[in-house]
């Protein structure tokens, strides 16, 4: 089974309310154990999202992925959304989660959710690299219709 990644549904809501800039804000990925239950329909601020791990080589709100690239492909009519890799080293920890969000407005409140990697299982590290790689054809593609 493949891990599942998704959008949260609410995020083109921000988006076209003007709450998300893909091209200047500042975007991280945070970790969660298996206790943080996403919801696509109902999650749409990093408030939402609960039971963040906790480790060794691991800080409370993520790891930083700016900048966003942005690229539109005519041949197929998509819009891709790409970003670095997420790396943490010399880590110890537990994660089930990972959990992409715009960390520019400064409260939890208003920071939008965009979208989420739920792994297969539980996945640990101990004094090792721990990283969310992105999908080579970038991180979500939207498909004019």
């Amino acid at each position: 089974m493949a891990h599942v990644a998704k959008f949260y549904g609410k995020f083109l809501l921000s988006l076209a309310n003007k709450e998300i800039n893909l091209n200047t804000d500042t975007f991280k990925v945070m970790l969660c154990s298996s206790l943080y239950v996403p919801d696509q329909d109902a999650h749409q601020y990093k408030s939402s999202v609960t039971n963040e791990i906790s480790g060794t080589g691991y800080t409370a709100g993520g790891q930083t992925v700016s900048p966003l690239t942005i690229t539109y492909n005519a041949a197929t009519n998509q819009l891709v959304i790409d970003c670095p890799d997420a790396q943490w080293a010399s880590a110890s920890f537990t994660a089930r989660v990972a959990v992409l969000y715009d960390a520019t407005p400064a409260s939890d409140s208003t920071r939008p959710l965009i979208g989420y990697i739920l792994f297969d299982s539980d996945i640990p590290v101990t004094s090792s690299t721990f990283t969310v790689q992105w999908d080579s054809t970038g991180v979500a593609t939207l498909t004019a219709a």
